[in-house]
């Protein structure tokens, strides 16, 4: 779906119940990144759960770095998963939103490296003098 200027992008009505759905049914790697994102803990940028993007709803997002975070369980790695996840990722790249994702396990068995990845990546890549 393409959006024009007078359109709303961000968190539009038609994904209102899916998000609240989503928020309230976080999987266990979704929560555990989000003790460590939420109220600005990660150099102070403020993230958002279940947010969306269109006719999308990334895990993370943050606004200020139009940067998305995504947490990929099983369902990501079916032929439909990696569809679905192909066109959402091209939708988002034409609106210029930049996704980083990260694997259940990845989250549970060493989420001090994952934060250290966010955070190097935000770093380097996303805030440059």
């Amino acid at each position: 779906m393409s959006y024009n200027d007078n359109e709303k992008i961000f968190n539009p009505k038609s994904t209102k119940k899916q998000r609240k759905y989503l928020r309230n049914n976080m999987t266990k790697a979704e929560v555990i990144l989000w003790s460590r994102l939420k109220g600005r803990k990660l150099q102070e940028y403020k993230f958002r759960r279940q947010h969306g993007i269109g006719d999308y709803i990334v895990d993370f997002y943050c606004p200020e770095l139009n940067l998305a975070v995504e947490v990929d369980g099983e369902t990501h790695y079916t032929s439909q998963g990696k569809q679905h996840d192909a066109k959402r990722e091209s939708y988002l790249d034409e609106i210029g939103i930049i996704i980083l994702r990260f694997t259940n396990r990845q989250i549970k068995q060493n989420l001090d490296g994952v934060i250290d990845q966010i955070a190097s990546f935000i770093t380097n890549e996303l805030v440059q003098d």
